[in-house]
């Protein structure tokens, strides 16, 4: 068990055990380079499939007594959300990443971006957008390598996004959205070029645009209902651009609380709704960046825990001393 988890994430021999195992189930949705084995002298095309896999129910057969999967299967190849969703969960389970074919999944997210500078989902062709840029975005900060992007276009299609309203879309010439704006200034803080995209104007705009999306929550458009995942998308992007304390955190606040369930608990999207996963976990997520204390701090920018952040900063720090 040389790969068993060790750090302050893991409080216990038996947590330590089980999330041993949920990260192995994860290793085994990677799609490898060359069958098991892999070299740093495989070509690139043998890497342009590599990345993670939604679920088991897609290309090879399950196999749980390896870490990898079996012979290539044609259109068996990873998906750029679920390599970014797999590496979060890896960090949070704490695993050290060191059963990670690193080269080959930077390789894989190279032969996914276009000439215009945005990024699609899988190798054979899907959608395109902002999304995407920010998957890739946070799979090269996870991985502390970013010759999987071209940083200069990726850049200049962020730029190309900006709407006539100051928001963001998922595209050059698209409706500025507060999911899109928010993978956008991610995508340039992780990239460290925020500041040399955008001028200051430019910069105020999206603020402006941001803040004006709060009506007690959050919309994600102009004209739309609150919702309580942009609790998160919209405040984080403003907590990006140094402007999250010109919010109304008790309206927002209260407006969150307001979505829960008493009965089986979690967050819906709006008062009186069913909950669900995604908005119970925006839920806390835009709760904890106004520092509520039942939760932990997150970084908004990779949107997960600092304290999971911590522990990548460790692995990052193992992998530049080798």
């Amino acid at each position: 068990m040389q790969y068993l988890p060790t750090t302050p994430i893991m409080n216990s021999s038996a947590n330590r055990q089980i999330c041993f195992s949920m990260s192995t189930n994860i290793y085994m949705l990677f799609c490898t380079a060359d069958k098991v084995e892999f070299t740093f002298h495989v070509l690139d095309d043998d890497c342009r499939r590599c990345g993670f896999r939604g679920s088991s129910t897609i290309g090879a057969k399950f196999n749980p007594t390896q870490v990898s999967c079996e012979p290539y299967i044609p259109y068996d190849f990873g998906h750029i959300a679920q390599t970014y969703t797999g590496l979060l969960c890896l960090i949070l389970l704490g695993d050290d990443l060191s059963r990670l074919q690193r080269v080959a999944l930077t390789r894989g997210l190279r032969a996914h971006q276009l000439e215009d500078g945005s990024f699609k989902a899988t190798l054979h062709g899907s959608e395109n957008d902002m999304r995407f840029v920010y998957c890739a975005s946070c799979i090269s900060y996870i991985l502390d390598d970013w010759t999987g992007v071209d940083v200069d276009k990726a850049a200049d299609y962020i730029y190309r996004s900006q709407s006539y309203d100051g928001g963001i879309g998922q595209g050059p010439g698209l409706e500025s959205h507060g999911g899109s704006t928010y993978c956008a200034v991610a995508s340039l803080v992780l990239m460290d070029r925020l500041y040399t995209t955008f001028s200051s104007v430019e910069l105020d705009r999206i603020r402006q645009w941001c803040i004006m999306r709060q009506q007690n929550g959050f919309q994600g458009r102009p004209m739309k209902p609150v919702d309580t995942c942009y609790s998160f998308w919209v405040g984080a992007t403003l907590k990006l651009l140094d402007a999250f304390d010109l919010i109304d955190k008790v309206a927002n606040r209260s407006y969150i609380l307001s979505t829960q369930d008493s009965i089986v608990g979690g967050f819906a999207k709006w008062p009186d709704y069913h909950p669900d996963a995604l908005h119970a976990y925006f839920g806390i997520c835009g709760l904890s960046l106004m520092n509520a204390e039942e939760v932990k701090e997150m970084h908004p920018a990779l949107n997960m825990s600092t304290h999971a952040v911590q522990h990548l900063e460790k692995i990052h720090l193992s992998w530049r001393s080798v």
